[in-house]
């Protein structure tokens, strides 16, 4: 997700942003925004945009060049690629062309609104989101029996969650136990590659195998003992944990959330709390 802003006379004179993949980038929707009166304003314009651009041929022709073609004045990039095609390249190519470029402006925001693609190219493994429903007193079941703990429309938000990222994984007690058919039926859009995660496969190997599958997020679902292994071994991103207001006497405690993890968000949906929070690690 990349966005382009070009500025010239204090004013915004052109704007766009990378719809989908094999569609064009940001930088080509910018420039093809900018109105037949403006075109001359360009050897005087800043483009401002939130990834490095890029300088090599994929899908789509270097954005480099074409930046470099229109001669604008100065280039700012909230963040470098990481993908190793690019990686400093592209702001190379423009300050070889006399453009002035400027590097890391809101670069944390920019690398946020990225952090899939961020994880999976520096730490060649998906971004991962651990995701359990449970009790207001700590219990993720009823003494071992399957709990209803989502209401109607926060199962419809994980269904939303779901479509959004590429791969779902429960262990293999939860799938011989509950049977869970982890797609999107509550929701628009694409299920997920459903996955079982065997005791015979420890998570990092399975995330070595959906990274040369080029698998760039997954959710872990549960149970307990699965989101374990993944929180021991620190191979977690992000948490989202809903929080219902019920309680049980006895049944499977929820994993304890990490010292590493930082809240980041808190919403109240029919009475079930929600928290997002972020590996700091």
């Amino acid at each position: 997700m990349v966005g382009a802003v070009i500025v010239a006379d204090g004013r915004i004179i052109g704007e766009g942003y990378h719809a989908r993949c094999g569609e064009a980038h940001a930088e080509v929707n910018a420039f093809a925004s900018v109105g037949e009166s403006d075109q001359q304003l360009l050897s005087q314009a800043t483009l401002y945009v939130s990834l490095e651009p890029c300088s090599h041929y994929g899908k789509t022709p270097p954005c480099a060049d074409l930046i470099v073609r229109k001669g604008v004045r100065r280039c700012v990039v909230g963040c470098i690629d990481p993908f190793a095609e690019v990686q400093g390249r592209g702001i190379k190519r423009l300050q070889e062309a006399g453009i002035s470029v400027s590097v890391g402006v809101l670069e944390a925001e920019c690398r946020a609104l990225n952090r899939r693609f961020f994880t999976y190219h520096e730490r060649r493994r998906p971004y991962i989101t651990l995701k359990w429903a449970q009790t207001s007193n700590g219990f993720i079941d009823d003494d071992g029996h399957a709990l209803q703990i989502s209401t109607p429309f926060t199962r419809m938000l994980v269904h939303k969650l779901r479509s959004e990222e590429d791969a779902i994984l429960v262990g293999r007690t939860t799938d011989e136990r509950e049977h869970p058919r982890l797609d999107v039926r509550h929701w628009s859009g694409p299920s997920p590659r459903r996955l079982v995660l065997s005791h015979k496969t420890t998570p990092a190997q399975l995330l070595d195998q959906l990274y040369l599958q080029k698998v760039q997020s997954l959710i872990v679902e549960g149970g307990a003992t699965t989101h374990r292994s993944f929180l021991d071994a620190g191979l977690w991103d992000e948490l989202r944990i809903e929080t219902s207001p019920q309680t049980v006497a006895t049944g499977t405690r929820a994993p304890q959330i990490p010292s590493t993890a930082r809240l980041v968000e808190q919403e109240s949906f029919d009475g079930n709390v929600i928290t997002h929070w972020y590996n700091e690690e």
